[in-house]
């Protein structure tokens, strides 16, 4: 399942990337493998998307979100 495919209020946990680039730049921001992400927010057209990572709240782009492969919370 992909992060972009939840609704607002799903958590899940981040299994992996599929885009190198965007790997990096998302593990900078808090989005590590094994963590806990929450959906927060979805802007009315569907992109950005507001999750929560940590103790902080992240705007992304659902492009962006689709590169990040999840599994639902045990």
């Amino acid at each position: 399942m992909r992060l972009s495919e939840l609704k607002t209020g799903q958590r899940c946990i981040i299994d992996s990337f599929t885009d190198e680039m965007l790997k990096l730049k998302l593990m900078e921001m808090g989005c590590l493998p094994g963590e806990v992400v929450e959906v927060v927010r979805v802007a009315p057209p569907g992109d950005p998307m507001a999750i929560a990572v940590g103790s902080y709240v992240l705007g992304i782009r659902r492009s962006e979100a689709e590169t990040v492969v999840v599994r639902e919370v045990g």
